[in-house]
């Protein structure tokens, strides 16, 4: 038996009976998303039920980063369940995919569904594009309001969903390497979000008639940035070709390249971007792939001069990504946005950046990490660092309540957020986020 609620244009089927429980919701215009049942019950002194009151938290399908047209990967763990497991996110929930791997039954996943219960290394992505495609096409079948394997089954349910409120994300893979555009690339030191930030020591030069001095970043900034996990490994020698680029691009995150200018500028000149770099690099939990981003295709920018042949793909493959920066400082209430800006402003492709990077043969690995560099758009509110936003620190952010900043101070938040927009819904990314501690005290 069910019971059924309309509230606005939304259709709940909700089980009876069942003392926690994942409803399927449905709009008019047959979107999906799950949302939580938390029923309370009146009982007789002899303990016989007599009545039961279901509440429920809805929201607009269109507030959501994830319905079931997102669907990102992310590795989760819970108080209750320490093990590191691979979950894919539906509303405010997470689906563990190590409790619902026998639903994947496609020619190629019902072989190999011991991928889905293998923690941080996202096997799955080893075994390619017709893989992926196929695990989305499950999932977005076993969500479906029409499909009755998880609406109809409370016991499953029960196990297989996650509040995200109640789990602790984890790296969503064990990253082999990390490359930025053309500079220092380490995989040590890259965190997922809600990991803070150390602020880093070094040397810097801040008079320039007299020698360098070490001590604390006194110029510590952000990289707005967005990033891309490979799939499929490839041989030492072996490049790859402009035309098969989409076959290793699993999918994106948000990427914070945290920046020490001060140190960046004094080492910069013979070393490039080294120490001013490597302390700390934050991504956002959940991966979300590119069969999800499709949608949100748009033209790639005009390239003039025209690329070599190598790098050169007449398809488009730029995106619609709307970002935001914000920071959280003391004094001020709430998150202040201090950009806008959108990954569309790239001038180079992903495809472009993995056919360069292997063109001389360099191999990569499951999980390598590589970074789209600084995203900045044509107006300064688009910008992509506080070196940018603040014109090398002559014009100071206000932040309201009398506060302003140049660059970050201990104890600031630094959130990202990133989103396309479709009819009526939204496919995100959550949060990229990072709290800044002070630096320690080197003897």
């Amino acid at each position: 038996m069910h019971l059924i609620i309309r509230e606005n244009r939304y259709q709940v089927f909700v089980p009876i009976g069942v003392t926690s429980s994942v409803c399927i919701c449905r709009a008019a215009h047959q979107r999906t998303a799950f949302v939580v049942k938390q029923p309370t019950r009146t009982h007789q002194p002899d303990g016989h039920l007599v009545k039961t009151k279901v509440c429920l938290r809805l929201r607009p399908l269109s507030a959501s980063h994830f319905p079931t047209q997102n669907l990102p990967y992310g590795v989760f763990s819970t108080a209750a369940d320490p093990r590191h497991r691979i979950g894919v996110a539906i509303g405010d929930q997470i689906l563990d995919l190590s409790a619902v791997k026998s639903l994947f039954d496609g020619p190629i996943l019902s072989k190999r569904q011991n991928v889905l219960d293998e923690p941080l290394s996202m096997h799955s992505w080893v075994l390619g594009r017709a893989a992926w495609q196929e695990a989305r096409a499950t999932l977005q079948k076993i969500l479906s309001a029409s499909e009755p394997v998880l609406r109809d089954d409370a016991k499953l349910r029960e196990v297989a969903f996650v509040p995200q409120s109640q789990a602790t994300m984890h790296m969503p893979a064990k990253i082999g390497r990390t490359w930025p555009v053309g500079y220092h690339g380490r995989a040590s030191s890259v965190v997922v979000s809600g990991n803070p930030i150390r602020r880093p020591v070094g040397q810097t030069r801040p008079d320039e008639s007299q020698p360098p001095v070490f001590g604390p970043c006194k110029l510590l900034d952000i990289e707005l940035e967005m990033a891309f996990f490979t799939g499929p490994a490839t041989q030492l020698g072996q490049q790859v070709p402009i035309s098969q680029a989409e076959d290793y691009i699993f999918g994106m995150v948000l990427m914070n390249d945290w920046s020490a200018r001060d140190i960046q500028k004094w080492e910069y000149v013979p070393l490039g971007p080294f120490l001013g770099k490597n302390f700390g690099t934050t991504i956002s939990p959940w991966v979300v792939t590119m069969d999800a981003l499709k949608p949100f295709i748009v033209a790639n920018m005009q390239q003039d001069p025209t690329p070599l042949p190598y790098l050169q793909h007449k398809d488009n493959y730029n995106f619609n990504i709307k970002l935001d920066v914000a920071l959280k400082v003391e004094g001020v209430p709430g998150p202040v946005t201090v950009a806008r800006s959108n990954f569309k402003n790239m001038y180079w492709t992903m495809k472009q950046q993995l056919a360069h990077h292997t063109v001389t043969g360099c191999n990569i690995n499951p999980g390598d990490l590589m970074a789209s560099g600084t995203i900045s758009g044509e107006t300064p509110d688009a910008y992509g660092s506080l070196l940018e936003l603040s014109w090398r620190g002559t014009k100071p952010l206000d932040l309201g309540s009398g506060i302003s900043r140049k660059f970050l101070q201990d104890g600031d938040e630094v959130i990202f957020t990133g989103y396309c927009e479709g009819d009526g819904y939204r496919v995100g990314f959550g949060t990229c986020t990072g709290k800044v501690l002070p630096a320690l005290t080197v003897s």
